[in-house]
């Protein structure tokens, strides 16, 4: 599924519909585009639309941060940017059991991805455009994203 995407605001609107969709769900949402495409921004969204009062910002130098979503679950963060080329097992299974779990640049951890996950491309474009791509690869994400309607 395709989605032009026009402004910030946009780009939070849809972050909250999916998290509408994933509330009380144990889920792994995997974000993927280049620098400045609007990850962070999204899982800013996503997190304040599950209940998350703590700042959320980007776990580049610390990898994983844990928060608590409203109905007291986990939301993980992964920024695995600095992990290209790490070939070790880094334990983030124990994340992907509980509660839900949002990648940035997936790429450099997919051996340790579950198979079931909603994939989101971000591509930049002029401005605040993006077109972000959605994928479901297992039953639980592919609930989520055909509960959406954008």
């Amino acid at each position: 599924m395709r989605i032009e995407i026009h402004s910030i605001e946009e780009t939070q609107a849809l972050a909250q519909a999916i998290a509408r969709l994933c509330q009380n769900k144990h889920v792994v949402i995997t974000l993927d585009g280049d620098l400045g495409a609007g990850k962070t921004t999204w899982t800013k969204a996503f997190g304040k639309a599950l209940g998350v009062t703590s700042t959320i910002n980007s776990p580049t130098f610390t990898i994983l941060k844990s928060y608590t979503q409203g109905n007291g679950q986990p939301l993980h963060h992964i920024d695995a940017y600095r992990l290209e080329g790490a070939s070790q097992d880094l334990g983030f299974e124990d994340c992907f059991d509980e509660g839900i779990t949002v990648v940035e640049w997936s790429e450099f951890i997919q051996d340790q991805l579950p198979e079931d996950r909603l994939s989101l491309s971000f591509e930049e474009g002029i401005d605040e455009n993006r077109v972000i791509t959605m994928e479901a690869k297992g039953d639980v994400s592919k609930s989520i994203l055909e509960g959406y309607h954008d």
